[in-house]
């Protein structure tokens, strides 16, 4: 019979993507990290826990926000719900993350892809809403330094019209 960290093992390099494998201290399983390009968000760092009855998905998205907190959470709990397998969640630092836990008889590739699949397209899609929520005045901070300099505001383009007005 294949163990479910089999099967992770072998979705991973079969779609070969980089990753490390590490036991569990303490526990039966194994952790794979990994990272999934994105086009907003450029990379989602992704760790996948195979344990003795769960496999457990965790991508951090952002940092704590600087700024407005609570509307940055109620947007997170709002995008919940449109989600499938994953959802954020908030850590004791105030970073976000987006988690999901599996039962082990549903790790099968077509699962894992899906899963991984959702972990991307919502961290990449929610990315520039977060950080125009949360971190709006530094944002404009070095909005304003770059141009006020003539350097590049190429990775700011994102958010050229709410700073331009």
């Amino acid at each position: 019979m294949t163990s479910a960290a089999d099967v992770v093992r072998a979705y991973l390099a079969d779609n070969e993507i980089e990753h490390e494998e590490r036991a569990r201290e303490g526990v039966e399983g194994a952790s794979f990290s990994l990272t999934l390009p994105g086009e907003k968000k450029l990379q989602t760092p992704v760790r996948l826990d195979v344990g003795a009855h769960a496999l457990g998905v965790h991508a951090f998205v952002c940092r704590n926000p600087d700024e407005n907190h609570a509307r940055v959470y109620r947007w997170l709990l709002e995008r919940n719900l449109r989600m499938y397998a994953v959802s954020f969640a908030v850590d004791h630092a105030g970073d976000i993350y987006l988690e999901a836990r599996l039962p082990l008889s549903a790790v099968e590739p077509g699962e894992l892809d899906r899963v991984l699949g959702s972990v991307l397209a919502n961290a990449d899609e929610s990315f520039n809403a977060i950080l125009e929520l949360g971190f709006a005045t530094s944002i404009r901070k070095e909005w304003d330094w770059r141009t006020s300099r003539g350097e590049s505001t190429r990775n700011l383009e994102a958010f050229r019209g709410w700073l331009e007005a």
